[in-house]
């Protein structure tokens, strides 16, 4: 007997017609070059700046690219003369939250997502920050939400819940931080914190001198900064931090993040993605110009991970057609660029604990003897 076995074949179309398109105006801006240097092969960096654009995948950088200046376009972070990949897995997950990456860099560790500074068994886990306050050196963080928000805290607060803000408040105010500035006023008790800080809250407040007999923190809004005239942005912070910090010690630690880029992905808003990228690039044109003048510095920039799973579909005239994926993060890996001594390292592919090592052999951590900052 004869068997004839009709085998059917179900093709499903991996583009979802059924999701939302929408067009982008195509950008006219002209590149605006940046001077890069050379830096010689010995030169050790003395400080770090790591700049995070929590949520930019590599379609985050081109559509950006795409809308400020056109298709042709350079922003200051393609200048960057250093670029790799970066992984973003956490310890069990394909997929990562913030509070697992950041604990990737702040620690070399993986860990579960939500956690933030313990590993999997939540057991403590040493941060970067910890590591070189023994080390005699000054640190910051900024952000545009606030500063209890998982990437700033996992470099200060050790917690296996990133949403304990208040205990991550606390831990922040004993914390080594010399300064932190962002949004999250709604979390502190102002008048405690007067009592061992320069407490700001205006943004008129970043044209002052402080002086070091505290450590420093900016609250601008009750949680993260609502974007106004009224408010700092992430460059006006960031160069107010640099300011602050520079020739501190024996050298600083500065994480500065664009944290509302991921916002707007989580609400497949393409225009208020471009708006907070258009300023984390802004503060990345400054940064180098810093490295530029203190050619003791390194500067990292990378992501956490991609929101938002971003196509860029098609032009149609003078616009481009974009879908966004997910409302969610995606395992997409992110780019990683490096300018100043020891930019060299951070090419390739790598896993975002990488980074952190990779920050510490920067920097001859090994052979750094322990000190005290005597300001």
């Amino acid at each position: 007997m004869k068997y004839i076995f009709l085998i059917v074949i179900l093709v499903i179309s991996s583009c979802d017609t059924s999701k939302k398109t929408e067009s982008i105006s195509i950008g006219k801006k002209e590149t605006e070059v940046i001077e890069i240097k050379n830096f010689s092969d010995n030169l050790k960096a003395k400080n770090i700046i790591l700049a995070i654009g929590d949520g930019v995948g590599p379609n985050q950088i081109t559509l950006s690219r795409i809308a400020i200046g056109g298709l042709d376009h350079r922003l200051f972070i393609d200048q960057m003369p250093y670029h790799g990949t970066s992984l973003t897995h956490s310890h069990n997950n394909a997929y990562t939250d913030s509070a697992a990456a950041a604990t990737s860099w702040s620690t070399g560790h993986k860990t579960k997502n939500r956690y933030l500074s313990l590993d999997p068994d939540k057991e403590v886990l040493e941060t970067i920050v910890e590591m070189l306050h023994k080390k005699g050196y000054a640190s910051g963080i900024v952000a545009t939400s606030s500063v209890t928000h998982a990437t700033p805290a996992a470099l200060y607060a050790h917690t296996d819940s990133r949403y304990e803000y208040k205990n991550i408040a606390n831990q922040l105010i004993n914390s080594p931080i010399d300064i932190a500035l962002g949004g999250g006023k709604e979390l502190f008790d102002l008048n405690k914190i007067n009592d061992t800080h320069h407490l700001l809250t205006a943004k008129e407040s970043l044209q002052l001198n402080f002086d070091y007999s505290k450590k420093l923190i900016g609250l601008f809004d009750d949680d993260g900064i609502e974007r106004s005239n009224q408010k700092p942005t992430q460059r006006q912070m960031t160069s107010f931090a640099l300011q602050h910090l520079n020739n501190q010690c024996n050298g600083f630690f500065l994480m500065t993040e664009g944290s509302q880029i991921d916002w707007a992905g989580h609400d497949n808003d393409a225009n208020k993605m471009v708006e907070e990228f258009r300023d984390f690039d802004l503060t990345i044109k400054d940064l180098i110009k810093f490295v530029n003048k203190n050619s003791n510095t390194l500067l990292i920039v990378t992501s956490d991970h991609e929101t938002g799973g971003l196509q860029i579909l098609k032009q149609d005239g003078d616009k481009v057609i974009i879908q966004w994926g997910t409302g969610r993060h995606t395992s997409i890996p992110v780019g990683v660029q490096a300018y100043g001594p020891g930019a060299e390292l951070f090419q390739g592919l790598m896993d975002n604990t990488d980074i952190h090592y990779k920050m510490l052999e920067a920097i001859d951590y090994i052979n750094l003897e322990n000190q005290t900052c005597d300001i």
